[in-house]
């Protein structure tokens, strides 16, 4: 892996223009949280993309850090479940507030929101945040896991699978008790890419909003080219902001090995690249978080460097 990252540093230049045009400043949004998964270990995650060479990648691009923002988690306090079976109720919403602020003040300063996860439950904070800012904002949601359970729904009482459950408002915490918080994001701008593991309730609530979902059968069958132009075109629709919330189990586990909940059969890294390297082109995207890195499931750093590359392709770097 790490021969293979060297050659691709060699082969691609530097990108003429930012995610969004004129935008230079990244504002570096770590969350070390890792209740909200069913495996521990994500909490390191933040660190593991530093130290595979986020910081130098950024700067070979031509973005300049403007703020580097370690949000403040509680770990461990309330670990007997709530009385509708979820588990770190108080500490998920601890981490979403403090996570809402971080971002929505970013925003507020010019910069580009990269959220560095901690598990999936970071993202409650991060739309929070960004629904601060944007009155009608997009999602494109990379994941194999549908993550809009509600507390009633959910079969584990692990929040990270509810963190979408909350941003559209049908879970009882929702971004509404996240103070700051704006409006609650619409269904019809939400799009999910690489779905291959859901429940029964999610398949229904997904049928029921006719929310836009590509699974890999979807991916095989038309191309991840057109997948991502048809995300494009509802998560653009009307909106004034476009969220990229990027789950490393996505990948396939032989190219991502390191996450908490792995899925057989995901996208490839060339599959992945190619996505996030078509909505970079757009100009479109202003914000992106990339959660579930687990350094105690990777092998030799391999699913960071994965993230970083990741990072480095949806910030403009391209080939030629």
């Amino acid at each position: 892996m790490g021969e293979e990252h060297v050659e691709r540093c060699q082969e691609l230049e530097k990108p003429e223009t930012s995610v969004r045009s004129g935008v230079r400043q990244i504002a570096v949004v770590k969350v070390p949280f890792g209740l909200g998964g069913a495996q521990r270990g994500a909490e390191f995650g933040p660190g593991e993309l530093i130290a595979a060479g986020l910081k130098r990648e950024l700067e070979w691009l031509g973005y300049v850090v403007s703020e580097e923002i370690r949000v403040d988690c509680l770990m461990e306090s309330s670990a007997k479940p709530g009385q509708d079976g979820t588990k770190y109720l108080a500490e998920v919403e601890q981490m979403s507030r403090n996570v809402c602020a971080a971002v929505s003040g970013a925003v507020t300063r010019g910069s580009f929101p990269l959220v560095l996860g901690g598990d999936h439950s970071v993202a409650i904070g991060t739309i929070a945040g960004l629904t601060a800012k944007y009155a009608k904002l997009g999602v494109i949601w990379f994941d194999a896991h549908a993550d809009i359970n509600t507390e009633k729904a959910s079969l584990s009482g692990n929040m990270h699978g509810m963190g979408l459950a909350a941003a559209l408002g049908h879970s009882s915490f929702n971004i509404s008790r996240i103070p700051g918080a704006g409006p609650f994001i619409d269904h019809t701008n939400l799009v999910y890419v690489g779905l291959r593991d859901l429940d029964e309730y999610e398949k229904e609530k997904i049928g029921e909003l006719g929310i836009l979902s590509f699974t890999l059968r979807d991916i095989d069958r038309m191309g991840i080219q057109h997948v991502v132009e048809q995300a494009l075109s509802a998560a653009g629709n009307g909106t004034d902001g476009i969220h990229v919330s990027f789950d490393m189990d996505c990948l396939d586990p032989r190219e991502a090995p390191g996450v908490g909940t792995p899925v057989p059969g995901g996208l490839s890294g060339r599959e992945a690249h190619f996505a996030l390297e078509l909505l970079a082109a757009t100009n479109r995207v202003t914000s992106m978080e990339l959660v579930e890195v687990n350094p105690f499931y990777d092998i030799n750093r391999q699913t960071a460097r994965m993230g970083v590359e990741l990072i480095a392709s949806i910030l403009g770097k391209r080939i030629l």
